[in-house]
């Protein structure tokens, strides 16, 4: 019989806290009939969006093309029945069938026209990896980048779990970049440059640099200076560059936007940073989790490490035909003109618009709690904030006492890490409209209660 201690080392002591005993909990009090509200993680569909019509409307065809001949005609818009038709031209054998390791040939070249479409640039079909839902491009670059207990991975803090526990994982060593919490969460180069510098003290060898853009859990959107930055940085410590780009979609504030690595690197000619780029249908506005569709694109990166990562999808034999084709239309969506466009569009539209409702209302809602204080969400789906405690209370134990009160399930900002001497907790901007403020003024009054309650 296998024993605990006979485990891996590197297994037992990864963490992550997104889906850890908090969650746990949670799910045992929902089994016991309590009702839960999951903010623990950016799960949308979950929480009650609902499928984009295109979407479905396709897979149901895709994996069932003989339904097209048993409905009346009319069921599904024309330009519906052309794409199912054309994923049943290039996948050949169906949606159960093994694809190539790199991906279905077709999705790949629309991913790399969508590239070029959204930032002007050339981009290479045989350089995108389709892959199982961003993480699992995350990997594989980390898998390749990690050699042993001295490579060391810069990663933003706070950092979305995924990345401490792979490079864990690994046998990797974490170099933490704290964000800049009193300015937004941005990024500053003083603070990049410190942290490199002590992991080389500690005889760390730096490999790579990790940035989440917009940021998970920060909620934070950088500008072009900022991703300039990065990138000059990288090329002057000779760094590969990971580019989490998987809510490209989600930028809230007016007058910002999002600008990708891939266009700032081109601009700027560095021909000798390695990007890695990840992109997703789980975000967004598909939010389409469960059927993790993403893919990895590779820039400056060498054929034959290339030919490495080849060989890690490999192994895996591929990503899953059904993400593969979510992807497909995430990055191929109805032409203007067409049947679904105008739909497709308002539904779009709808999405984006509630969420951006959402996070106005979480940030300044939990901003105006006495002994929170809580940073605009711009972008993507979380915000981060800040809460104080009294002396010896944890943020763990906060959020803890939070599920057993009030059935909300956060997560606890160590787990995702944070300045020494600091708390917070990690939430989503996802339940309905009509349950956002009744979330956010639960929390307020349990803040309340619970810090009077520990203060005695």
């Amino acid at each position: 019989m296998i024993r605990h201690e006979d485990i891996g080392r590197a297994v037992r002591d990864c963490e992550y806290a997104v889906r850890g005993p908090i969650v746990a909990r949670a799910q045992e009090l929902e089994r016991q009939g309590r009702r839960i509200i999951y903010c623990n993680i950016g799960n949308p569909q979950s929480l009650g969006q609902r499928p984009m019509t295109w979407v479905r409307q396709v897979l149901a065809l895709a994996e069932y093309p003989e339904l097209a001949t048993l409905v009346p005609a009319g069921t599904f818009p024309e330009d519906v029945l052309e794409t199912s038709r054309l994923l049943a031209r290039e996948t050949r054998h169906g949606l159960g069938a093994y694809t190539e390791s790199k991906g279905y040939r077709f999705v790949r070249e629309a991913i790399a026209r969508f590239i070029s479409e959204r930032d002007g640039i050339a981009a290479d079909a045989e350089a995108i990896f389709l892959t199982d839902g961003a993480s699992k491009g995350v990997q594989s670059a980390l898998r390749i980048l990690v050699a042993d207990e001295r490579d060391g991975i810069m990663i933003p803090i706070p950092q979305y779990p995924l990345y401490s526990a792979t490079i864990t994982l690994y046998g990797g060593a974490q170099v933490g970049y704290h964000l800049d919490e009193a300015n937004g969460w941005k990024l500053s180069r003083e603070i990049l440059d410190r942290s490199i510098a002590d992991a080389r003290r500690r005889g760390i060898r730096p490999r790579a640099i990790c940035v989440i853009n917009p940021g998970n859990p920060s909620g934070a959107v950088l500008d072009e200076a900022n991703v300039e930055m990065v990138l000059r940085f990288a090329a002057e410590h000779g760094l590969s560059v990971l580019a989490d780009e998987v809510y490209q979609a989600n930028v809230w504030r007016p007058g910002d936007r999002f600008v990708s690595f891939a266009r700032v690197l081109e601009r700027l000619a560095l021909r000798d940073v390695s990007l890695f780029s990840f992109h997703s249908v789980s975000k967004g506005y598909l939010g389409e989790c469960g059927h993790r569709g993403g893919y990895l694109e590779c820039r400056n990166v060498p054929g034959p490490v290339q030919d490495e990562i080849t060989k890690l999808q490999s192994i895996a034999l591929c990503a899953n035909s059904v993400g593969q084709v979510v992807t497909y239309l995430l990055v191929s969506p109805p032409r203007a003109g067409s049947p679904s466009h105008a739909l497709y569009e308002r539904e779009r539209r709808e999405i984006l618009e509630a969420l951006r409702t959402k996070a106005a209302i979480v940030s300044k809602g939990l901003d105006a709690v006495p002994g929170i204080r809580c940073n605009e969400v711009t972008g993507a789906m979380y915000a981060f904030p800040r809460v104080d405690l009294p002396p010896g209370v944890g943020d763990f134990e906060y959020c803890m006492a939070l599920l057993e009160e009030t059935g909300i399930c956060v997560v606890d900002g160590s787990g995702f890490g944070q300045l020494p001497g600091t708390a917070h907790f990690r939430t989503t901007i996802l339940p309905p409209l009509d349950e956002i403020e009744t979330v956010v003024r639960r929390i307020g009054e349990f803040h309340g209660a619970f810090v009077k309650r520990r203060r005695g």
